[in-house]
């Protein structure tokens, strides 16, 4: 299973993380304003596949999460289709403006399971 953590810098992510549920991944939402920050910690801690940052400018928490922990990370994007993208390139963090939508935690899980998919063939 796909484990997510989603991390929002005004305490949402409730969207993203019922569309990470419906493609079969497991959402872990950070609690509470400032959340962002608290990525790459709780990446760390329960060892997840993804992290997902959201913040005005969409990379306070993505750039954190690099700096502290190594993870390959991609900010500063605006849509569904750049994280995509991102997922295609080996991304491990992505940092979005403000989009707390389903979508776009349903598209990424599922491109992270097709990348997976392609490596064991």
């Amino acid at each position: 299973m796909v484990k997510v953590v989603i991390a929002d810098r005004l305490g949402k992510g409730q969207n993203v993380a019922r569309g990470v549920d419906l493609a079969g991944g497991e959402a872990i939402v950070v609690p509470g304003i400032g959340a962002d920050m608290k990525l790459g910690d709780e990446m760390n801690k329960i060892n997840a596949d993804l992290g997902i940052s959201f913040c005005g400018s969409g990379g306070a928490g993505a750039i954190t999460a690099q700096t502290k922990y190594g993870y390959k990370a991609k900010y500063g994007m605006r849509s569904i289709d750049e994280g995509v993208t991102a997922i295609r390139e080996g991304y491990k963090v992505l940092g979005f403006g403000f989009m707390d939508v389903e979508e776009l935690g349903k598209r990424l899980v599922q491109e992270y399971k097709k990348r997976e998919e392609s490596k064991s063939i």
